[in-house]
């Protein structure tokens, strides 16, 4: 097996009937290779972003340009597990379901499966060649059968307790295959997501963390706001009467791009700043023209921007902050943290358009580069208002 890194496709975190959660995206970028079980066990942090616990990843393979050469991973799926002694029916389904949805927008037909459960146990060496060998063998089993239907063929599954050098994988197809998992810190996969400058968090709290409302901030934002949006509803409206909006958008957009360096050289944003900068972000003018951020030079700075303003906003305005940081995380391939921003921006407000189109994006596996033309339209309406905000380098 290889990891196929170019291009990524980020994975996405979903409420869904299949699970709690679920995760997916293409593995990174580059051709590195996965000859054994325990070293593609060992790379799922790396191609899911953060270490999985009591979790179904799903990777899914593409056959390689090379006849010679194993298959790729193309996407990489992961679903939460319902309690070890909770209700699992309709699980199997579900999770094949979205699996197979997957595989038909990759257009492949061939997946590999892991659990990842502290509550499973090694079988005894005594047990036959079968699906039944641990307690979700019968899951997994249920599974293979769903993808079938489908014409989807589950070509591996495998189960360990914990991700951590020396812990000990098996097989849930062959009770016979069986080993122990090399250093996750290692692998080539792991190796090259640092390089390439790419975050493997320790949880998935790490990331619902991020976007966590800052109660004490929030408050004092409010107190701001009210004043701030009076002062761009009548700077509009007078922008309108001298038929000169186009000179109050490009100052609004200049507020939020002057607060992005200053933020850029160690500067701190204040209560008044969020305000201003939420009002800014209601002209959809502006805040479609800030898409653009998320293929330039000044992205981090820009999400460390949206993180703040979620955290700090309530509402519409937190909504827009998540989906701006949604966007851009999901363009550089971060897909859990782009899954749970939308999750965020759409829990804020559930009707929020964009956030809406972005979360269906991640949902049915769409690839990265058909969501730059946001970016490029957001290039274009920031010089439409006579703002150069560079070229794009993603």
């Amino acid at each position: 097996m290889s990891d196929n890194t170019d291009d990524p496709n980020p994975a996405s975190d979903a409420t869904t009937s299949a699970a709690d959660q679920q995760t997916r995206g293409r593995a990174a970028a580059g051709a590195l290779h996965i000859d054994e079980p325990g070293e593609l066990i060992a790379a799922v942090p790396a191609m899911v972003g953060f270490t999985p616990q009591r979790s179904l990843v799903v990777a899914v393979l593409a056959s390689s340009l090379d006849p010679e050469r194993a298959p790729i991973i193309d996407a990489v799926a992961r679903f939460d597990l319902a309690p070890a002694s909770g209700p699992r029916r309709g699980l199997a389904a579900a999770y094949a379901q979205c699996v197979a949805q997957i595989c038909a927008t990759e257009g492949t037909s061939e997946v590999l499966a892991v659990i990842v459960d502290d509550r499973v146990r090694q079988p005894c060496r005594t047990r036959g060649r079968g699906a039944g060998v641990g307690p979700w063998g019968t899951l997994i089993a249920a599974f293979a059968r769903r993808l079938a239907r489908q014409e989807v063929f589950l070509a591996g599954a495998w189960a360990v307790g914990a991700i951590e050098a020396g812990q000990r994988w098996w097989s849930l197809l062959d009770a016979k295959q069986r080993g122990a998992l090399p250093d996750p810190a290692t692998s080539m996969v792991t190796v090259a997501h640092v390089l390439a400058g790419r975050p493997i968090r320790r949880t998935r709290s790490e990331l619902t963390d991020l976007l966590t409302p800052d109660t004490e901030l929030a408050q004092q934002v409010a107190v701001h706001l009210d004043a701030a949006l009076a002062l761009a509803r009548q700077r509009h409206t007078a922008a309108l009467r001298h038929g000169d909006l186009d000179r109050h958008q490009r100052r609004a957009l200049e507020l939020v791009l002057s607060q992005i360096a200053n933020i850029d050289s160690g500067a701190a944003l204040s209560a008044t700043d969020c305000a201003e900068l939420a009002a800014a972000l209601r002209d959809r003018t502006v805040r479609d023209s800030l898409f653009a951020l998320a293929v330039g030079d000044h992205a981090a700075v820009a999400e460390h921007l949206w993180i703040v303003l979620a955290r700090a906003c309530s509402g519409s305005d937190r909504a827009d902050a998540a989906t701006l940081l949604g966007y851009s995380a999901y363009i550089r391939g971060d897909g859990p943290l782009a899954g749970v921003a939308l999750h965020a921006a759409l829990d804020a407000e559930p009707a929020h358009s964009m956030a809406t189109l972005l979360e269906i994006s991640l949902r049915t596996g769409m690839r990265p580069d058909t969501l730059h033309r946001l970016a490029h339209c957001g290039l274009g309406i920031a010089a439409e208002l006579g703002v150069d905000l560079g070229p794009a380098i993603r």
